[in-house]
């Protein structure tokens, strides 16, 4: 007995499984492909930035398809099961296998053993590749725009004020348009003079920049002078300094494209340290749920596919892909998370609601429908 019998795969879960891998990897590709195109073009208004030319354009972008690849997986697979069901359903193959005496669920099968492998491989791409690719295109970004700043794996975010050296654990970019602002989390600042002699060290909690000016917050500074070492503490203290933040936050972490073990450190880190960690929560819940996700935006189109879409065209399915995908994640899914960080919401809460909603609505009306 082959493999494939063992598991109960037959003729028609190849059939569905060979109709949607034909359409989910040229529609993947395509808005790749655009994607990675908006990309590069939006990157030509920075070159001439430092060493910045259109090979460092490049060259960023194709760090980050991998990270891209991933994010548009769910909208490809749901365009690619409209077509796909849909194409089978032109064709009178649904109807066929349907009189055959398989039922809406027997037949959806071999597509979500298509959609389980595929999902499986972009969570393992969201902790290898994608992460890296994120890391090599930061690094490359921060060396050609500044000669003053330099990003270590390990060590966090180094920069350069002339004889002021400074170093972050971490940098995160908050806000949106007009109101964000720059924080820098675990900082440590050196000051040497001419000569080299360290003169004082000032390590600070957390250092934001906001309305055009630095604060350091909760701080200690260590001077050390001709024969003794002098420390004071303070709750916070402007920090006269030039660095433009625009140039730091080249260098700043997105939670969105850590791995989960990386997000996993900086919640452990920011709780530990009373910082606010509601960003880096709804990444990590995110990567979690991602394979749920998927299933409800699946879950959603079945319907279309089975039913009155059985004799529309391309149109007709492909509208109802980009509704359902759009739809779902900027009106259900996104206000969700949007509205548990701005509220205090668990985040855990917030990522599962949405999804299984969408399949509860999307079961019923797949059990219902004639």
């Amino acid at each position: 007995m082959s493999l494939a019998a063992r598991f109960g795969w037959r003729i028609h879960d190849r059939l569905v499984a060979r109709a949607v891998l034909g359409m989910l990897l040229p529609v993947w590709l395509l808005l790749l492909g655009f994607d990675g195109i908006t990309a590069f073009i939006s990157e030509l208004d920075e070159i001439g930035d430092g060493g910045y030319g259109v090979g460092s354009a490049l060259l960023y972008t194709l760090y980050t398809l991998p990270r891209r690849a991933y994010e548009l997986f769910p909208t490809a697979m749901v365009l690619a099961a409209l077509l796909g069901l849909g194409a089978l359903a032109a064709r009178s193959e649904l109807t066929a296998l349907r009189a055959s005496g398989l039922s809406r669920r027997r037949i959806v099968r071999g597509l979500l053993v298509v959609v389980a492998l595929f999902a499986g491989a972009m969570m393992l791409v969201a902790e290898t590749i994608g992460p890296a690719g994120e890391r090599e295109a930061q690094a490359l970004v921060v060396a050609a725009k500044s000669d003053q700043m330099a990003v270590a794996r390990w060590s966090g975010l180094w920069a350069r004020e002339g004889d002021t050296y400074l170093n972050a654990k971490q940098g995160l970019v908050r806000g949106e348009g007009a109101e964000q602002w720059v924080e820098l989390s675990d900082v440590d600042l050196f000051a040497f003079d001419p000569e080299g002699r360290l003169l004082s060290i000032t390590t600070a909690k957390l250092a934001e920049h906001r309305h055009g000016e630095w604060t350091l917050h909760d701080l200690s500074r260590s001077h050390f002078e001709d024969d003794h070492v002098r420390t004071e503490n303070l709750e916070s203290e402007q920090w006269a300094s030039g660095l433009d933040p625009q140039v730091l936050s080249l260098g700043t972490s997105r939670p969105r494209y850590m791995s989960t073990r990386e997000l996993s450190e900086s919640l452990d880190y920011m709780t530990k340290n009373g910082l606010d960690n509601r960003a880096f929560a709804n990444a990590y819940w995110q990567r979690w749920f991602y394979p749920l996700n998927i299933l409800a935006m699946l879950m959603a189109t079945l319907p279309f596919a089975f039913g009155s879409l059985r004799s529309g065209g391309f149109g007709k399915r492909l509208m109802v892909g980009v509704v359902i995908a759009v739809g779902y994640h900027l009106l259900v899914r996104n206000l969700m998370l949007n509205m548990a960080e701005v509220y205090g919401i668990d985040m855990r809460l917030a990522s599962a609601v949405p999804p299984l909603l969408l399949i509860a609505v999307s079961w019923l009306y797949f059990r219902r429908q004639v």
